[in-house]
């Protein structure tokens, strides 16, 4: 598939009204009208969020029910387990409501299931040893779950069967049935009308605990040390919003910028040690980018790998020496997943190049061998290389199970619906638009692709089959002044529903060129001139997809789309470009 660039038109009078009533600067105001916010105070709420701008726990979907059970459960002595998963949503939010217990004198148990093993949420096996151990003692009378359960009907009918108070804390989509569980803490609750469905796990957990220590403190304000502690839950249920990829906006917005400020001002042992091992101490202030490619990436190694509760342990731990001690594995276990992720990509990669033509619609890939853990993460580098959605299946060794597969989409291909007219030959498959996961016995693989391709296909044949390109503005690198781009980082923190601005200009060309950089020559650095004006830009993991091309391109002029950021370096700053896409010159009349 190809790229097609829209480039976002504006009002330049509704521009003028706007910087002049909300005293912003013009660049400003032109990006928030592209996003929907039009009036002073909507720009104020947008560009100043206020920590008290969070609703009150007693808002959200059962969570008054929630807290009142288990408050009841602490003061009987009642055992509690909490069962998290193990993505970082699950284990921020396991680690908000583990620590909340314990500053309520409560030492919770807490359960990480094993990706291969368990799979993903709550199983009938894990409530059996929770209700009895193998020496035949029951071990918990409550069980909470973070980040799943609200598609537990089966498994809730048998908590109450053995005697165990089920209360799920949940995010994801509730099914026709809900579980007939004590209580459902849920943004979505059927019959509820909260404003912001897309709430994380981590952050639904996180008003359960501020919940439960108002309780405890028996007035709407905390207690001092349970205040310090919510500081901290904020700073790990924000890591959690981010991880999962919902919408930085509303609450999600508030809960992000601050709680940046707090793992920065206050972290916790284990976050400040892999804040250290990730080199972000010196940082002035966080962004939610260090979280999505420092962060994040570590702690979900260890989820990818078969150990997520040391994650959970890391964010619980008040021991430094301990905190260290785990931050050093942990990131070792991340370099382990790189290596398992370079490995499994270059094997993908030939495969699609050797075997399927550049036409095909999509890509169907599998082989044996390759770790389930990491399948989705090269499903979406390849979607985006490719530019078409992709799906990539770890193949059973023996046979005799299906192949586990994750799959990834581009723009304007719905997955979801893609998948659904394939079910009859998947043995299941789940998911929405933009990923999926889905299980194929390997009899059915070639006839799933061919199913596959085509309803890929039948969707792309209602748009142009390009990927479209959202851009914000056209604007020329003279204009990209560190004062600029100060002003456009006030929009942050970027992500899911509110991405970084990606600009567009023409004219560009290299003034020599592009250089491979970074361990294994996957990125490239790409000395830039328009006019008079330099400006650096880097591309990554685009070595391998545009280096020859863009050499080729000489001194000819080339557009290009970039997302512009400030670069610190040695004590200096400068504009630096993230190359997004680029295409020469001629091609203006396709954009």
């Amino acid at each position: 598939m190809t790229t097609r660039w829209r480039i976002q038109r504006h009002d330049n009078s509704a521009v003028g009204r706007l910087s002049s009533a909300a005293q912003i600067s013009p660049i400003i105001a032109q990006l928030l009208l592209g996003r929907g916010i039009e009036d002073v105070e909507s720009a104020r709420c947008f560009l100043e969020p206020k920590l008290n701008d969070l609703r009150a726990p007693e808002l959200l979907p059962g969570c008054t029910e929630a807290v009142d059970l288990l408050y009841d459960a602490v003061q009987q002595g009642k055992r509690i387990a909490v069962h998290g998963d193990y993505d970082v949503d699950g284990m921020t939010g396991t680690a908000i409501l583990v620590g909340c217990f314990r500053m309520l004198g409560v030492d919770a148990q807490y359960v990480i299931p094993c990706r291969f093993n368990e799979g993903y949420g709550l199983s009938e096996d894990t409530l059996r040893r929770l209700a009895v151990d193998e020496g035949g003692d029951r071990t918990a009378d409550v069980v909470v779950t973070v980040d799943c359960g609200i598609g537990s009907v089966a498994e809730a009918r048998l908590a109450r069967e053995l005697g165990l108070s089920l209360i799920i804390t949940d995010h994801h989509e509730p099914g026709d049935e809900l579980p007939d569980a004590d209580a459902i803490v849920h943004p979505r609750l059927p019959g509820t009308d909260y404003p912001m469905g897309g709430l994380s796990g981590s952050c639904v957990a996180l008003k359960v605990a501020w919940g439960l220590l108002q309780k405890a403190s028996g007035a709407k304000r905390v207690k001092p040390a349970m205040r310090d502690y919510l500081l901290r839950a904020v700073g790990m249920a924000a890591m959690g919003t981010v991880a999962d990829v919902v919408p930085l906006l509303d609450e999600n917005r508030v809960l992000v910028t601050h709680g940046l400020r707090c793992i920065l001002e206050n972290p916790s042992p284990g976050l400040d040690a892999l804040m250290r091992v990730a080199g972000l101490t010196d940082k002035k202030a966080l962004s939610a980018e260090d979280i999505g490619f420092q962060l994040s990436p570590r702690l979900n190694a260890v989820g990818r790998l078969e150990q997520a509760r040391l994650g959970v342990d890391l964010l619980l731990t008040d021991r430094e020496e301990r905190a260290e001690e785990l931050a050093q594995y942990i990131d070792q276990l991340n370099e382990t997943r790189k290596t398992l992720q370079r490995r499994i990509e270059r094997s993908a990669k030939q495969q699609a190049e050797t075997n399927y033509p550049d036409d095909d619609p999509a890509l169907v890939l599998a082989d044996q061998g390759w770790n389930q853990g990491i399948i989705g993460i090269v499903a979406g580098k390849l979607a985006e290389s490719f530019k078409k959605p992709v799906i990539i299946i770890s193949l059973d060794e023996s046979g005799l199970q299906p192949g586990v597969g994750s799959a990834r989409s581009v723009p304007g291909i719905n997955l979801h619906e893609a998948l659904g007219e394939c079910s009859d030959l998947l043995e299941r498959h789940g998911g929405h638009a933009a990923a999926a996961g889905l299980a194929v016995r390997t009899r059915n693989l070639d006839a799933f692709r061919t199913a596959f391709y085509e309803a890929v296909e039948r969707q792309a044949e209602k748009s142009d089959g390009a990927v479209p390109l959202e851009i914000d503005a056209e604007i020329p690198l003279a204009g990209l002044s560190l004062e600029t781009v100060r002003h456009i980082e006030r929009l942050g923190p970027f992500g899911e529903g509110n991405p970084r601005p990606i600009f567009c200009t023409g004219g560009v060309q290299l003034t020599e060129p592009p250089r491979t950089m970074g361990k294994g020559d996957l990125h490239l650095l790409i000395p830039l001139r328009q006019g008079n004006n330099n400006k650096r830009a880097v591309a990554f993991f685009k070595a391998a997809d545009w280096a020859e091309d863009l050499a080729a391109q000489g001194d000819r002029p080339i557009r290009i789309a970039f997302r512009a950021e400030i670069n610190h370096f040695r004590g200096q700053q400068s504009v630096q470009l993230h190359l997004v896409d680029w295409q020469p010159e001629a091609g203006d009349d396709d954009a």
